[in-house]
């Protein structure tokens, strides 16, 4: 195998549109309690994202690694069953992945170091120990989407040093992991709706095969709701103003509605959501820009 073909493989391994968007997830939790532009923060915040992005490119291999007999008939295009890289080699890599992520979270603080140990323990079993447990793979899998946010807030605050972020700040950001855990986890069970035939052949025991798909998505709603509930938050405590609400909003009733669609038509729902989520996103940048102006 050519050496560039290797190195293609191993780019491939980490999912780098994942990796990517999971650093500027961690960016947005630090900018939303205003430590981005903190002083002496910006090292903090860089080694933040740095780990983020290789701790989810480990994670990416290190599943591949263990799903290699899966993908020889589900993905054989994916670099280890085309054979563009080795098991071993795959493996190999992710570990220096790691190790590379846990170099740059000793730049952080203390609630930082243990959010990140968590996610790399978590990345780690996922596979082997709750991907194929019903509804437990669906809520690692929604944490660590929502703990990248309180990874970015830990970096810059709790053992930071930045006294000039308020507890509203940080309470902002708690709100949006818990936005964010709650609506991955609505969207990884519509998902698994959508997935539903292939995952019966394969005999995996998702949460829609292990107790229907109507259920399931009932179970997704209504964890939706609770952070539907939670939206308003950071602008009745005054956190945010009314540029934060004129976003979140619309936000609420579009993922609202894509769960409802999910029932009839669980791949449309899915990709609504993901638009829903996005906007959420969106809707705590723009209250926190608000600020600054």
């Amino acid at each position: 195998m050519a050496i560039d073909g290797r190195a293609k493989g191993l780019f491939e391994l980490t999912r780098p549109g994942n990796a990517f968007a999971a650093g500027v997830l961690t960016f947005i939790g630090a900018f939303v309690v205003g430590g981005v532009f903190a002083d002496s923060q910006s090292m903090r915040v860089a080694a933040a994202v740095l780990a983020t992005w290789l701790a989810t490119g480990a994670g990416n291999a290190i599943n591949d690694y263990f799903d290699r007999d899966i993908d020889r008939i589900n993905a054989p295009d994916r670099p280890i069953p085309r054979g563009a890289v080795s098991p071993r080699g795959a493996l190999l890599f992710s570990v220096v992945l790691f190790a590379g992520a846990t170099t740059a979270v000793l730049a952080l603080p203390p609630l930082a170091i243990a959010i990140a140990a968590v996610n790399l323990l978590a990345l780690v079993a996922y596979t082997k120990l709750f991907k194929g447990l019903p509804g437990v793979g669906n809520a690692v899998v929604a944490y660590l989407g929502g703990s990248t946010f309180l990874f970015g807030s830990a970096a810059v605050t709790v053992g930071g040093g930045n006294v000039a972020i308020s507890f509203g700040e940080i309470r902002a950001a708690g709100v949006l992991f818990l936005l964010a855990a709650l609506s991955t986890f609505t969207r990884e069970v519509v998902k698994d709706v959508e997935d539903m035939a292939g995952d019966r052949e394969e005999g995996l025991n998702t949460l829609p095969l292990a107790i229907g798909a109507r259920p399931a998505i009932a179970v997704g709603a209504a964890l939706l709701v609770v952070a539907v509930a939670a939206s308003p938050l950071p602008y009745l405590w005054g956190t945010f103003g009314v540029a934060y609400l004129v976003v979140v909003l619309p936000a609420d009733a579009l993922m609202l509605y894509a769960t409802y669609e999910s029932a009839n038509d669980p791949t449309a729902g899915q990709h609504h959501l993901k638009y829903g989520m996005f906007l959420a996103t969106v809707a705590f940048v723009a209250g926190r820009v608000a600020m600054l102006l």
